[in-house]
């Protein structure tokens, strides 16, 4: 079993910096020898990081303790090198080295040249191949240690950059904020709804790992490729902010405003009555695009419908482009539905449902879900006619954003 406890590299830095400066160079090899031998597997890679030695010497010191115990009566040199003996390092015996390594990173640096740490995309072997081509003789290993002391590290991508936001985006942040504190006060229901993607139904992989017999894992199909017969199910999430519970209608047809506002009806016959009996207002947190898109006509005409049916006014508001991240049930509820059902391939609706309806966390996530079969046509056009008879309020603060849709009836 590999060791890589911080808690023993640290205790092995302590004894090396009590004992290191009263041995010498032969006792410290092989007392860190004698370490990395009782650690066991991976004891040279803890001992060198540890003490700051080269692998190479803590090895030299366990062939020297080895050979000491074969032959015990063998007669030890006093010798020791001169102070500053040994093997020179590359960059002093080939000064160009150096350069010429950065010349080849330098046109593949990432990231800002002022920053403490730079990396390369370029890997260390093809490094290694084109400075021997330049008279600089080096292994890949060595170019590692060059990059590494160099300020270089191997680095993955990271979604940091959201690209243009907009000037008041967050205003729009307090606004809604303003507005959740505001309806909790009065015990009103605020919800953040969404789309989850997509997913196929059949025997295809789904991403991450689950405890299974070793050498068995479940066998799923080469290429996902949507089984027409099957289909694919759109799961749409609705997230109670002060219950902390979340319904999911799976849709099998069409992601549309038709859907979604259905899925908010739903979720309000089947939890939302029952939680806020006296509930006169709706707060509804949304993206700013897909089904249920600020500027998505067909979505107000749909909110208009629910309205009319729950009798309740919707206070709605948008986040704004490029922030959908933000938005509660992304990771209040759609991040643990992921996780619950990793690694298991999603055969069938039933099991969707069986799965997002199991999920739980340790804050008491509660999750209910349902199958939708109906049909929800695509490509309506809402005409001006049908926008007008909308009770639609915008807010004096980005009207766009934020409105409120009141009953007809």
């Amino acid at each position: 079993m590999r060791i890589q406890t911080p808690a023993i590299i640290e205790q092995i830095r302590r004894k090396y910096s009590a004992l290191g400066d009263m041995m010498d160079e032969r006792m410290r090899r092989q007392w860190a020898a004698t370490e990395a031998s009782a650690l066991g597997w991976g004891g040279v890679t803890l001992v060198a990081t540890a003490t700051g030695l080269a692998r190479n010497t803590v090895l030299a010191g366990l062939r020297e303790v080895k050979y000491r115990r074969r032959y015990p009566r063998a007669k030890v040199s006093a010798r020791l090198r001169r102070a500053g003996g040994g093997r020179k390092p590359l960059t002093q015996v080939d000064p160009g080295l150096l350069v010429a390594l950065e010349r080849l990173v330098d046109p593949a640096t990432r990231g800002h040249p002022e920053s403490p740490l730079r990396w390369t995309c370029k890997s260390t072997a093809k490094l290694a191949k084109e400075l021997k081509g330049q008279r600089h003789p080096v292994t890949d290993r060595t170019v590692a240690m060059l990059l590494k002391a160099a300020g270089y590290s191997l680095q993955a991508n990271r979604k940091t950059r959201e690209g243009s936001s907009h000037p008041d985006r967050d205003a729009q942040f307090e606004h809604i904020s303003r507005q959740v504190i505001a309806l909790q006060k009065q015990h009103q229901p605020v919800i953040s709804i969404d789309t989850k993607k997509k997913e196929l139904i059949g025997e295809f992989r789904n991403a991450g790992r689950e405890w299974e017999p070793a050498g068995k894992p479940v066998q799923v199909k080469v290429h996902d490729f949507i089984d027409k017969k099957l289909g694919k199910a759109i799961p749409y999430g609705v997230y109670d902010l002060a219950s902390n519970e979340g319904w999911v209608s799976v849709g099998i047809d069409h992601d549309t405003a038709q859907f979604a506002a259905a899925s908010v009806l739903r979720w309000w016959r089947e939890m939302g009555r029952q939680r806020f009996p006296r509930a006169t207002k709706l707060m509804i947190m949304a993206d700013g695009g897909g089904s249920n898109s600020s500027r998505n006509r067909l979505w107000k005409v749909a909110l208009q419908s629910l309205a009319d049916e729950v009798g309740l006014q919707l206070e709605v508001c948008h986040f704004p482009p490029g922030t959908s991240k933000w938005n509660k049930i992304e990771h209040r509820l759609f991040c643990f539905i992921t996780k619950n059902w990793r690694g298991r391939p999603l055969v069938s609706y039933q099991t969707v449902v069986n799965l997002i309806a199991s999920t739980t966390t340790r804050t008491g996530l509660k999750v209910r879900a349902a199958l939708d079969t109906s049909h929800y046509e695509t490509g309506i056009v809402v005409t001006d006619e049908e926008l007008a008879r909308v009770n639609i309020t915008p807010n004096s603060f980005h009207g766009e954003w934020n409105y409120a849709i009141r009953p007809l009836k």
